[in-house]
């Protein structure tokens, strides 16, 4: 005889704890998201404003890696947090002099509201998605992994060999990887994968910085051969 399924007391209890962590998780990422990008368009703009010198592909690349492997070594103690300004804040003033570049070109300050434009759009769709239907993305984390691997390798190729048309290739597959990394992290954060708010502060900062330098390269690009 098949016996009726009964959530005990016990049972019950656990699955309103685990959606109690999860919301704390969600709300707790992006308020610190909110704060780091408000943080990150202060420095990009300052930068662009007193034309700073661009950092170089070495300090930018030792720089981003290196308050990366610091939060992670940091993740669980009060210390992150000012770890996560410090990267969110130096990825801002390495755009700073992309901004000014930009800014220099006809139509330029157009062409960075439209890429900042579809960059909000994007993210707001895929999280609703993600939110509304629960479903999870974790199955896409070595291919998205991988693919940013091969974007990063590619995309130094392009620019040591001054290929514009290979880096413009390089900009559209990180375009479509960043979409692809928004889904995997809220999904996670969604169905419990991801419990600390730091770590997913840092995935949708960076899959967001990366989303909208991308969409500013392809536009830029468009508007200038118009």
């Amino acid at each position: 005889m098949t016996q009726p399924l009964v959530h005990s007391p016990r049972t019950a209890g656990t699955g309103w704890a685990a959606a109690i962590s999860t919301h704390k998780v969600l709300r707790n990422t992006y308020a610190l998201l909110s704060l780091t990008l408000l943080f990150s368009a202060a420095v990009a703009a300052a930068s662009a404003a007193l034309r700073l010198p661009s950092p170089g592909i070495i300090i930018t690349l030792v720089g981003y890696f290196g308050l990366l492997y610091g939060i992670h070594k940091l993740q669980n103690s009060g210390a992150a947090v000012p770890m996560v300004f410090a990267l969110t804040g130096f990825m801002g003033y390495t755009l700073g002099p992309v901004l000014a570049m930009h800014l220099a070109l006809p139509a330029g300050g157009q062409t960075i509201a439209l890429a900042l434009g579809a960059t909000g759009v994007t993210f707001l769709a895929l999280s609703a998605y993600v939110l509304a239907t629960r479903r999870d993305f974790s199955f896409m984390g070595g291919f998205l992994f991988a693919g940013m691997v091969i974007a990063l390798l590619t995309g130094l190729a392009a620019m040591f060999l001054q290929l514009p048309a290979l880096g413009l290739a390089v900009s559209a597959m990180v375009a479509l990887l960043s979409a692809g990394l928004i889904l995997f992290e809220t999904s996670r954060i969604v169905n419990g994968g991801e419990t600390n708010y730091v770590l997913a502060t840092v995935s949708l900062f960076v899959s967001l910085f990366n989303l909208f330098t991308s969409l500013l390269s392809l536009f830029g690009f468009a508007g200038n051969n118009d």
